[in-house]
């Protein structure tokens, strides 16, 4: 999740919209909160774009999944499962009550920190997104666990961070695949080459 600073911060709700597949254009509650920045419309039609051949069938991890947009695009669009991993327990109720309105029984919601998560024997996924909260060192540290065993062979990662962070910690067998920069934002798409 992209940290809020605390629940009672709360300000409402705001409204997410899919854009692609089964569930294009339907609109879901998330929170409103200081720090959660769902993935704009715009980012996640690109990503969709270059993942279009790989999601449909794909087991996925939307590892700080937020407001789960990630994660419900990929279910949305064909994917096998999500795991939605969130540490914030509103905010992963409010995926947990999406995944119910939608009717989509193959996604799983953990309300787990995710660096706890990646402690637990590995689960290998055929994509991981991975969006931390901004400025504090995170994927640095979550890249390498990520290296243990949580990708299958040709999977793709996905991240998105603020722009000045170089990433020096990325393990030699991730291929750059794509990158973008959207103002202070750079996404990009790796491939773990076997």
């Amino acid at each position: 999740m992209r940290k809020p600073t605390k629940a009672n911060n709360t300000k409402g709700q705001s409204k997410l919209r899919i854009i692609g597949g089964d569930w294009r254009s339907r609109q879901l509650p998330i929170l409103d909160l200081d720090g959660l920045r769902p993935t704009t419309d715009r980012v996640r039609e690109t990503v969709f774009n270059w993942l279009n051949f790989d999601i449909p069938g794909a087991s996925c991890l939307d590892l700080f999944a937020g407001s789960g947009a990630l994660g419900l695009e990929a279910l949305s669009r064909g994917a096998k499962e999500c795991t939605f991993v969130e540490l914030n327990r509103a905010v992963a109720q409010q995926i947990t009550h999406n995944l119910t309105t939608l009717k989509a029984s193959n996604g799983s919601v953990i309300n787990r920190d995710a660096m706890a998560y990646l402690n637990t024997p590995p689960t290998a996924f055929d994509v991981i997104f991975l969006d931390p909260p901004f400025r504090k060192g995170l994927l640095e540290k979550i890249i390498p666990m990520i290296s243990e065993g949580w990708l299958k062979p040709n999977g793709y990662i996905y991240i998105e961070k603020e722009s000045e962070n170089a990433l020096s910690c990325l393990p030699n067998n991730w291929q750059l695949e794509k990158e973008k920069r959207a103002g202070q934002l750079t996404y990009a798409l790796y491939k773990v080459i076997t």
